[in-house]
């Protein structure tokens, strides 16, 4: 039963990682991660965690919107200690006129700890496998998203609106 309750807390704990990145939520995203923690984003990023959410609002002030999803978890779990590997969508789209789309196909391999009895990061890395950028057909794109309301970055999201859910931390 622990094990399934590890596996649980393991991927809340990815899942509030999108959350905060697209939601510009950066102190979520760093409630995530042990002080002594690592993330590694290869040549854009490695450090520690005040560090890193430090660099995110730059590294994301291009994008309008981004998305990132999860798919393909695998956890190994050792007592307080556990390793992940997630497949990862993350969806970028830019800003202004001439819009576009930056599609990077990857993965997360994590390294986590529990201390004191909560999960969080001790060290997140991530691995390219490919990407796509394409240039946004505006009128297509108007008429898909006419009917929805328009996500955001920021907290006009309309997920801000699930007070429980924008409460919740790491």
């Amino acid at each position: 039963m622990q094990e399934l309750l590890d596996r649980i807390a393991l991927a809340d704990l990815v899942a509030l990682y999108c959350r905060g990145c697209d939601r510009r939520d950066f102190a979520l995203v760093r409630s995530l991660y042990h002080d002594d923690a690592i993330d590694d984003h290869g040549a854009m990023f490695r450090g520690g965690p005040d560090e890193f959410v430090a660099w995110l609002p730059t590294a994301m002030a291009p994008w309008e919107l981004t998305v990132h999803s999860i798919t393909n978890s695998l956890f190994a779990i050792q007592g307080d200690k556990a390793e992940g590997e997630h497949h990862v969508r993350a969806y970028h789209r830019t800003h202004g006129e001439r819009r576009r789309e930056y599609v990077v196909h990857g993965r997360y391999l994590d390294r986590y700890e529990r201390r004191d009895g909560k999960w969080k990061f001790i060290h997140r890395s991530l691995v390219f496998d490919s990407g796509d950028i394409v240039d946004i057909d505006e009128d297509r794109y108007a008429q898909i998203s006419k009917d929805a309301a328009p996500g955001t970055a920021d907290e006009r999201d309309p997920s801000w609106g699930l007070k429980m859910l924008a409460a919740r931390r790491g």
